[in-house]
């Protein structure tokens, strides 16, 4: 697999904190990036719990998290750009959720 020299030059993602109104991502270069949890349907809609298990991914370049099936670009969040998930594909996440992990 090759590597793009901007892939070479993006900073690693080191901490993730997620709250009800935001996903803030500290960086390897010092930047803290923050955008509104809205941006990702499955984090707003998470419980507190399922935030806080994600997993730096894509060699520095992403953040998973597992209990969601959510994935988190850097360079997506570099470049401004929300969630791109279907509304279909939502509701369906949302349908097979148990009533204790509805979200808001």
């Amino acid at each position: 697999m090759s590597t793009s020299l901007l892939e070479a030059m993006l900073p690693e993602v080191l901490d993730v904190a997620v709250s009800n109104e935001t996903l803030s991502v500290e960086l390897s270069d010092g930047r803290t990036l923050s955008v509104p949890t809205g941006w990702y349907p499955r984090l707003a809609y998470a419980t507190d719990d399922e935030r806080a298990h994600w997993t730096i991914i894509d060699q520095g370049h992403g953040i998973h998290w597992r209990d969601l099936d959510e994935d988190v670009s850097l360079d997506g969040l570099l470049g401004g750009r929300p969630s791109g998930e279907s509304q279909g594909s939502l509701k369906k996440w949302l349908a097979q959720r148990t009533p204790a992990t509805k979200g808001p």
